[in-house]
């Protein structure tokens, strides 16, 4: 037991290590060389795949923002970039038209795709709708903010049939917001989710920051309150990062992670006792009963855009990962000039060991977990023979065992501090290289994948 004392106090001291959103991380990237879709296309047939779209364009780059993205840039610079996409996209219809590919899932990030004018924003559809097949009831997804989400930019949306918009509201507090560098102040967040409320979305969802300086767990609460006010289907918490490229970086603000942990958990079981069935450390849905296991890992996604990443079988790709002003003008110069949008000259190609690890990553960390059984059936082994310290941390009360393995509420609640030990090392090598290539500690010269 000595060893779960030092796990758990080790936990305690800073949960907040790295949000496992997906797996590899971009920084861990490099150069690829002679590699085309066309190899790839194959793997596209057929249905059932997803469809992303970036738009790298903001009001403002939040403070705590480390995503491609950009800001002060006008509608020439948004029209130039569709221009782009528009070219892409007939590439890759192109590619994929033998293969009668079909899309299930439309997802619009960024960034912030409503920066983008009404105008703008029908000929994004059009792109979409021309170039491209879809299953007869594909569900589109896309990302809004604050100030700008207009009556007239939620007709557009509605007309193309979204069934989920998500806004990045963060909190109800104006010294909270101003903290993180958010541009809108609590009154437009109000009006602006009123406004999102009005036209009837099938899901709306909302998200939160917690662990920004001077918040507390009250004022946390607070802003919880004010949203369920709303009925929003889902609520995202994220703990507030502040990670290199970030604008707080330069402000010298360093997270407290003792206080953040504490409003977590203050705050997840107040959704919870609210009606709200926690799926993962950050999704809260709206009542329902408990969450049913949905596959995921082996999915197939393609991206349009700068800055997006695509999954086809064991090669993930995408633009070289940029977070600042000057290196995403950069990227964004280089895709406007591409002539070949099939040619694939960044990402990774995963080796069997690396996709048991995205495997287990994608499942263990959002409910109902692991099946045992699936892994079992897809790589022909134990997942607790390969992963040992799954063990480990059924010992110390992070993980429960039944036919699947799920994170228990603690277990949960310490999501970011487990997920990142079951990076493998020459992962977590190239990660760091990046890491010190451009904080320019490290003559780094990246090498081909």
């Amino acid at each position: 037991m000595g060893a779960c004392k030092e796990r758990k106090e080790a936990a305690d001291q800073n949960p907040y290590l790295q949000y496992m959103y997906s797996y590899p991380h971009k920084t861990a990237y490099r150069p690829l060389k002679d590699l085309s879709l066309k190899e790839y296309a194959p793997l596209l047939a057929g249905g059932g795949h997803g469809l992303y779209l970036h738009v790298p364009f903001c009001e403002t780059k939040c403070g705590y923002c480390n995503l491609f993205s950009v800001a002060g840039e006008d509608a020439a610079a948004a029209d130039r970039y569709l221009d782009a996409v528009g070219r892409q996209c007939r590439q890759y219809a192109a590619l994929l038209k033998p293969y009668e590919t079909e899309f299930s899932e439309v997802v619009i990030g960024g960034g912030t795709p409503f920066f983008l004018s009404e105008k703008q924003m029908e000929l994004m559809f059009e792109l979409l709708e021309n170039y491209f097949c879809f299953r007869a009831k594909r569900e589109l997804v896309i990302e809004t903010a604050p100030n700008q989400t207009t009556a007239e930019k939620l007709a557009v949306i509605k007309r193309a049939g979204a069934v989920r918009v998500s806004m990045g509201i963060q909190s109800f507090s104006d010294q909270e917001l101003a903290a993180l560098g958010r541009r809108h102040d609590a009154r437009r967040a109000r009006e602006a989710l009123a406004l999102l409320k009005s036209f009837d979305f099938p899901c709306v969802n909302v998200d939160f920051i917690y662990g920004i300086p001077g918040q507390t767990k009250e004022s946390l609460r607070a802003s919880l309150s004010t949203a369920l006010s709303y009925e929003p289907d889902e609520i995202f918490l994220y703990p507030l990062y502040v990670k290199h490229g970030a604008g707080l970086v330069r402000e010298g603000v360093v997270p407290d992670p003792a206080a953040a942990y504490a409003q977590y958990l203050c705050a997840s079981r107040f959704l919870r006792e609210n009606g709200f069935r926690q799926d993962s450390m950050r999704r809260f849905v709206r009542g329902g009963g408990k969450r049913a296991f949905s596959e995921c890992g082996f999915g197939t996604s393609l991206a349009l855009g700068c800055g997006g990443r695509s999954y086809v079988g064991n090669l993930h790709f995408c633009s070289p990962y940029a977070i600042t002003r000057k290196d995403c003008l950069m990227r964004l110069d280089e895709y406007e000039k591409t002539e070949d949008f099939t040619r694939i000259t960044h990402g990774i190609v995963l080796s069997q060991e690396e996709i048991k690890r995205r495997y287990v990553i994608r499942h263990l960390l959002i409910y109902p977990g692991m099946d045992r059984m699936r892994y079992r059936e897809r790589f022909e082994s134990e997942v607790t023979d390969d992963f040992p310290v799954l063990k480990d941390w059924m010992e110390c009360g992070f993980v429960k065992e039944t036919d699947f393995l799920f994170l228990t509420e603690e277990g949960l609640g310490f999501s970011d501090y487990l997920g990142p030990q079951l990076i493998s090392p020459q992962i977590r090598t190239a990660m760091r290289e990046w890491e010190e290539w451009h904080e320019g500690t490290h003559d780094f010269v990246p090498r081909q994948s």
